[in-house]
């Protein structure tokens, strides 16, 4: 009986750590397209750092050991944000509340609450040369990503 409980809770342990592999791969697609490297300020006009977009005060914030350049590496950066949602948003991390995740590393600390934040989870439309597109949210890589190769999209 006992190791059944530990079997059922290794899976769900698995299973939480999966889905959060796959909410970073889509922050990571959203943020930089899959890049990889010492790519500045994608979206943001050379301020960010790396395929995550770090910022230096969010790294400053993880406390995650190493050098701002560090965030230059994706595992690198994956960690400095974990660090970071479980400074600031340890009960999302638990719950496994990713627009939360998501919202807060687009914003800040508070950047859940802001509106602009919902966009980024989302995605919108956007003119682009007088032709509207869809601009990808977090939600929408995170859907993708888990749909790839059931034929739904």
């Amino acid at each position: 009986m006992l190791l059944l409980w530990f079997i059922q809770v290794g899976m769900e342990i698995i299973a939480e750590e999966k889905a959060l592999a796959d909410l970073l791969y889509a922050i990571h697609m959203k943020e930089t397209g899959g890049q990889v490297g010492k790519i500045k300020g994608h979206n943001d006009g050379g301020k960010a750092l790396g395929p995550m977009q770090i910022h230096r005060a969010y790294w400053i914030d993880s406390k995650v050991k190493g050098k701002y350049e560090d965030c230059a590496d994706l595992l690198y950066s994956q960690r400095v944000m974990l660090a970071y949602w479980n400074r600031y948003a340890r009960i999302a991390v638990e719950m496994g509340d990713y627009e939360i995740l998501a919202r807060i590393h687009n914003g800040g600390p508070k950047g859940y609450l802001k509106a602009a934040t919902k966009e980024y989870w989302t995605g919108h439309w956007r003119t682009l040369r007088g032709k509207k597109i869809w601009v990808k949210g977090v939600a929408c890589h995170l859907k993708d990503y888990r749909n790839k190769g059931k034929g739904k999209r």
